[in-house]
């Protein structure tokens, strides 16, 4: 199965779309101007999601190629076709801790402020969003095809979207970093379930899809 995790991680770098990247760098910028001292938190946010979402664009490359075809002439079996996305999307997990350090690193230089709790929560976040992105777009992949997920990944950024700005602009953030180590244990345990189950239905869905 090494070879196909590698084929996913490869992919993954090499199908990064610019646009979505300078459309994430923009708002990362603004972010970083507008938040103050929670820019690290919400650019981890912002960043976690474009990595999720590039995870699935990379993913529908199979789809488009239809590669499902190649692996049956191959003695590989469904579930490790599966399972090494989902192994990639653990290792891609590396690229928004990585960013999500650099975000907060650059965040308490501009407003002279380092916050560990900050730091904790924007990991947590930069760990848990491509584990939930994965975990509800893939099944939807190899259930009603890649436009249904791309479509679900779309309206998830609504929620987010309005999440980030609620604390913004309010009283929320600091609410909920006083309670931040349960929120994020429950979010944790939240996230490695929606996870499992994930690959679970997608390994079905994966063997019913039709060539």
């Amino acid at each position: 199965m090494r070879g196909l995790i590698y084929k996913d991680i490869s992919i993954f770098f090499k199908s990064i779309d610019k646009k979505l990247i300078l459309t994430a760098a923009a708002a990362i910028v603004l972010l970083i101007f507008n938040a103050g001292i929670y820019a690290g938190l919400f650019a981890s946010v912002m960043f976690a999601m474009t990595v999720g979402m590039q995870n699935i664009m990379s993913f529908a490359s199979d789809e488009k190629v239809s590669w499902k075809k190649y692996q049956l002439t191959m003695p590989v079996r469904s579930f490790a076709v599966v399972a090494s996305k989902y192994v990639s999307v653990l290792y891609t997990i590396a690229v928004s801790v990585l960013g999500s350090i650099a975000f907060n690193s650059l965040s308490s230089l501009i407003f002279h402020n380092f916050d560990l709790l900050i730091w904790l929560f924007s990991i947590t976040a930069a760990v848990i969003i491509p584990l939930l992105w994965t975990g509800i777009c893939l099944p939807l992949t190899y259930w009603f095809g890649f436009r249904s997920a791309q479509t679900m990944g779309l309206l998830a950024v609504i929620p987010i979207f309005y999440f980030v700005k609620y604390f913004e602009d309010g009283p929320g953030i600091s609410a909920m970093l006083n309670s931040a180590y349960s929120y994020m244990i429950v979010a944790a345990i939240a996230a490695v379930i929606i996870f499992g189950i994930s690959l679970v239905v997608s390994t079905i869905g994966y063997s019913k899809k039709n060539l």
